[in-house]
């Protein structure tokens, strides 16, 4: 395993947001973190990582800012900051995690959370959810790292679909930080939110083997809810338009998260799709009338398709945010 890097000088500041920045490098697209590696500004000297796009790898047609060597050095950690996040890499920085902040509350008391295998269903779901009620997105790995990489979930903040963003370890730049994924579902709970929404940053990892992929982070996310006392909602992987079989109908990463399971998880099914298998149980069918309309804002793009070309795909995690929100409203009741 090695780095690949190069100098190079910034040459313009292409689009510019609190954690993100897309910058070009000698006229190359590049993405920076500014939390990381200090203020860019153009005719910066910096070093960039270049293997990703150099692989040619789908998620990857950019370089990743590494330092700027003109305002990036001699940076002052954060205050009150004491936990490395990537720690013992190049890359380590202390962040206040949010778990350092007093306790957390012993259960979830029955909050619906979502479980999404991809981040192209986090805006479905969101949309499913709908507005006003109080949600948060926590991201694990198993796809990129920063959460501020997300455009999607840019959107669904100004949309007012979601509230605040939590960096789940080993995940980076989120509006919280936090270690673990129960710890972050409980600090949650604790600041009032109703329904969480977990799942993975874009460019999800994957080797083409039954365990070997990002997708099982929803297993984890569903086991920990179970655990505390919440309510974890599968958003399955349907497609009919992708050309491998292993993600024909009922994607193998869906399978693999039921499989992983230890405690009950529900599996959200939009009515109207051909029946579910029998091995994914249990399913709960849910009326998804109006999707298309309540995701027409949003960006909803998966594997190059779009609702139009792949309408089960996006339909499936809609069918889960609804759920949520029945399930939430169930909670509030008196």
């Amino acid at each position: 395993m090695a780095l690949s890097l190069r100098r190079g000088r910034v040459t313009a500041v292409v689009e510019a947001h609190e954690r993100l920045l897309r910058i070009e490098v000698d006229g190359t697209p590049c993405v920076a973190y500014p939390g990381l590696t200090g203020k860019v500004e153009v005719g910066d000297d910096v070093v960039v990582n270049v293997q990703a796009r150099e692989l040619e790898l789908g998620s990857g047609g950019f370089d990743v800012l590494h330092a700027n060597l003109t305002r990036g050095l001699d940076m002052p950690p954060e205050d009150a900051a004491h936990v490395m996040t990537l720690p013992y890499t190049p890359l380590q920085a202390a962040v206040r995690h949010a778990e350092e902040d007093g306790p957390l509350p012993a259960s979830l008391a029955d909050m619906p959370v979502v479980c999404c295998t991809l981040h192209s269903q986090v805006a479905p779901a969101a949309a499913g959810i709908g507005k006003g009620l109080g949600v948060a997105y926590l991201q694990m790995g198993g796809g990129a790292l920063p959460v501020s990489l997300s455009d999607s979930l840019r959107t669904l903040k100004e949309e007012g679909l979601v509230e605040v963003a939590v960096a789940v370890s080993p995940c980076i730049a989120g509006d919280v930080q936090c270690v673990s994924v129960a710890s972050a579902l409980l600090w949650a709970a604790g600041a009032g939110i109703e329904v969480a929404i977990c799942g993975i940053g874009p460019g999800i990892v994957g080797t083409g083997s039954a365990f070997g992929h990002g997708a099982v982070s929803a297993a984890e996310a569903a086991n920990a809810a179970r655990a505390l006392g919440g309510m974890p909602i599968l958003a399955p992987r349907l497609s009919w338009g992708d050309a491998r079989d292993r993600h024909r109908g009922v994607s193998h990463h869906t399978r693999a998260v039921v499989e992983l399971c230890e405690r009950a998880l529900t599996v959200a099914w939009p009515a109207g799709q051909e029946a579910a298998p029998d091995w994914l149980e249990p399913v709960t069918e849910v009326d998804i009338t109006g999707w298309e309309e309540a995701c027409s804002t949003l960006p909803l793009h998966h594997m190059g398709r779009g609702p139009g070309e792949e309408p089960g795909f996006f339909a499936a995690a809609f069918a889960a945010g609804r759920l949520a929100r029945n399930e939430a409203a169930r909670v509030a009741a008196p």
